[in-house]
């Protein structure tokens, strides 16, 4: 029987509660294609916490995309709260997912609370620009 922290460490970091298999990770190593503007999202916090930079520059809008992403390896992500979304849905060209991402450095807490606005490019979702909140 597998243990707990073994399940737990299965989980999707995004906080849908799925495993990461079957959530994230076939975004995550290009595999597909987000469907709507929160599963990128939860998606690029993902790979945030994976330190997958690669993922992050293909999923930024190609109008603000920045030459490279660096991942602080003492950054440690520790959860994801979506609390709202506005269109960004498979019929939409456009839609905003507000967020609060919580992460650890040198073992102090810290939060980044976002307003994120996303875009539909060719039917592939991108992270365009976000407002700290």
């Amino acid at each position: 029987m597998p243990s707990k922290k073994c399940d737990q460490a299965a989980q999707c970091p995004c906080g849908s509660g799925a495993a990461y298999e079957a959530c994230c990770a076939p975004f995550v190593r290009g595999e597909e294609f987000a469907q709507t503007a929160e599963k990128l999202m939860r998606s690029r916090y993902t790979a945030f916490a994976k330190g997958a930079e690669d993922y992050l520059l293909a999923s930024w809008h190609p109008s603000t995309r920045p030459s490279r992403v660096k991942i602080d390896p003492e950054q440690k992500w520790i959860g994801l709260a979506i609390k709202s979304t506005e269109a960004g849905g498979v019929a939409d060209d456009a839609g905003i997912v507000e967020f609060v991402a919580r992460f650890k450095v040198a073992g102090k807490g810290h939060r980044l609370h976002e307003r994120s606005l996303f875009e539909l490019i060719e039917g592939r979702w991108y992270y365009l620009e976000g407002d700290h909140l």
